[in-house]
């Protein structure tokens, strides 16, 4: 699994003009399930997001996680974080899982984050035309693959 996490002062999806989901300060993560990935991918994936120290503490210093901040969490599906673009210009999206496995670890995923951070995880809709909006604090981006944790 890949995830591209930005630290926000506030995100949204919205489907069809009407706002799905928002949060304040917290993570805006995009989620991309790529074949081969398990739940242990989604469950460690998610204890690095809630984890992860990318808050400023007093002195400024990135030193607190988004369960320190007390900040939220919006995740949202992302298949074309698995894009192949080493051949031609038009990316292939053969490594990104299908339905029946990404779903339930993108869910995995969410829930986990849920469970860790000890608030409800705000969700994007899995497959939908979505329009993300966000304002990127600092800017902060990281990305994680769990097949590099090693």
């Amino acid at each position: 699994m890949r995830l591209v996490i930005q630290r926000v002062g506030r995100a949204s999806v919205s489907i069809g003009g009407e706002c799905h989901s928002a949060i304040g300060s917290g993570l805006m993560v995009l989620v991309g399930v790529a074949t081969g990935d398990t739940a242990d991918d989604a469950r460690w994936l998610a204890a690095k997001t809630v984890a992860m120290r990318i808050f400023p503490d007093d002195a400024g210093v990135m030193n607190r996680s988004v369960a320190d901040a007390g900040g939220e969490i919006l995740a949202v599906s992302q298949f074309t974080l698995n894009a192949s673009t080493r051949k031609g210009n038009r990316p292939s999206y053969i490594h990104a899982a299908g339905h029946e496995v990404a779903v339930p670890l993108y869910e995995l995923y969410c829930e986990e984050c849920s469970r860790l951070l000890g608030r409800e995880t705000a969700r994007g809709v899995f497959g939908a035309d979505m329009q993300v909006e966000l304002v990127n604090d600092g800017p902060v981006t990281i990305v994680i693959d769990s097949r590099l944790r090693e």
